[in-house]
């Protein structure tokens, strides 16, 4: 949908193993990028999980434990609620007196509302909201629906662990950069954000689904024909919100390689796959990167 991986065995577990416990051997979205002093460790995220999405594969929480730093797409744990909430209604909301109706135009707008009753979304509801605004919350609120939550996702499951470990987490981007990106896409591509995240939505359990089967497994295949062969046919939507945006992620990574300290990378799994993937264009200046994988728990 559109809006929208260690170096040590772990512990065996002794009694009855959880639901998603991994017993063989296989690849996770997490790469080892490998300097000359430290390690940096590039982990996909998923936003939004599911309860019976945990327990995470083991490898993922002994990268967290090899890393001194966390870094995350913001930083997580720095977050100001009432200057959030200012930026969002900044970008987000219509100025003067223009509707949601307005700016996709009436034959668009008939399509969305349209689209928006067969999955029971009321439109007018957010008909002061700008048309990534309105999709971006769709795609919440339908999530939500069928049990995802925020609270749940890679991104707070580590926050709560620097929380308590006192280690320090760093972002590679402020809210506000990032509302930035968004609202500053065409009216054009806006508008397709919107109706792509409505037609989508009446199949969105199963896509999360596979989604999470591949995320879960590195099935890095499964996540460009899942993820990325879909962004890619919203060209301006792609520019702004992943291959620009990866590029000066590969510049931050790249100076970070051969630090004193080693560090955590948790960004949008979309962000590491495909040609224009951080983990490709690393290897492509000559770094050493390694697909982890999850060690298989005892029987």
């Amino acid at each position: 949908m559109i809006a929208s991986r260690l170096l040590r065995v772990v512990l065996p577990i002794l009694l009855a193993l959880p639901a998603h416990a991994d017993m063989d051997a296989h690849p996770v979205t997490l790469w080892q990028v490998q300097g000359e002093t430290n390690a940096v460790f590039l982990l996909g995220s998923i936003h939004l999980l599911r309860t019976e999405d945990y327990p995470l594969p083991n490898v993922l929480d002994a990268a967290y434990d090899e890393a001194e730093v966390l870094i995350m797409e913001i930083d997580m744990d720095d977050i100001d609620p009432i200057a959030s909430q200012a930026a969002f209604t900044n970008y987000g909301l219509i100025q003067g007196g223009a509707t949601l109706a307005d700016l996709m135009g009436e034959d668009l707008y008939d399509e969305a509302l349209a689209a928006a009753e067969v999955v029971d979304i009321p439109l007018e509801m957010l008909s002061k909201t700008e048309p990534w605004y309105a999709a971006m919350t769709i795609e919440i609120m339908i999530l939500n629906r069928i049990g995802f939550n925020p609270t749940l996702g890679v991104e707070m499951h580590m926050t709560a662990k620097a929380a308590a470990d006192g280690k320090p987490i760093r972002g590679f981007e402020t809210i506000e950069e990032q509302l930035q990106f968004l609202d500053g896409m065409s009216l054009q591509a806006q508008r397709d954000m919107l109706l792509s995240t409505l037609t989508e939505s009446a199949g969105i359990e199963d896509m999360m689904d596979e989604l999470i089967e591949a995320w879960r497994h590195g099935d890095i295949a499964a996540l460009e024909t899942g993820m990325l062969d879909e962004m890619a046919k919203h060209e301006e939507l792609n520019k702004a919100l992943v291959t620009d945006r990866n590029a000066r992620w590969v510049k931050r990574i790249t100076e970070l390689l051969d630090d004193k300290d080693d560090y955590l990378i948790v960004v949008g799994a979309l962000h590491l796959v495909g040609p224009d993937g951080v983990p490709r264009q690393l290897a492509e200046r000559g770094h050493d990167v390694q697909q982890l994988s999850e060690s298989p728990s005892l029987r």
